[in-house]
């Protein structure tokens, strides 16, 4: 039997797998089919400043994220630490950002409920060009 922590960890993987495809290509249902429908994410600035509900809210976000990162975004994972409802992942992404170079580092946390992400919260340097 697998545990809670195991399940946790399997369930946020899959999703950072679609979650960084998604990043990369503009292509985002494979992450969207990962949420649940009550949804609820937290963003640190501009448009979506604060705590967001639901999935067509998260589906606007993902897809302003894509339009602001026309040629997508790599990563580089430096570490994910998790207990049994969440999964934080923390790492160095790369591209253009509205015409401008971007490297920053990020922390993103997914808190996961069965075998969905129901909760997503990011954190980064204001600065957009940490390396």
């Amino acid at each position: 039997m697998i545990s809670a922590s195991e399940n946790t960890l399997k369930v946020a993987q899959q999703a950072f797998t679609h979650f960084q495809h998604g990043l990369a290509t503009g292509a985002w249902q494979g992450f969207l089919d990962m949420l649940t429908e009550d949804f609820t994410f937290w963003f640190p600035l501009g448009k979506f400043h604060g705590w967001n509900q639901g999935k067509a809210r998260a589906e606007e976000f993902f897809q302003y994220v894509s339009a602001s990162f026309k040629n997508g975004l790599t990563l580089n994972l430096d570490r994910l630490t998790s207990n049994e409802t969440t999964v934080i992942f923390e790492f160095r992404d790369e591209g253009t950002l509205l015409e401008k170079a971007y490297r920053n580092r990020v922390a993103v946390a997914f808190d996961v409920r069965g075998d969905k992400i129901c909760g997503y919260r990011e954190y980064f340097g204001s600065d957009g060009i940490s390396s």
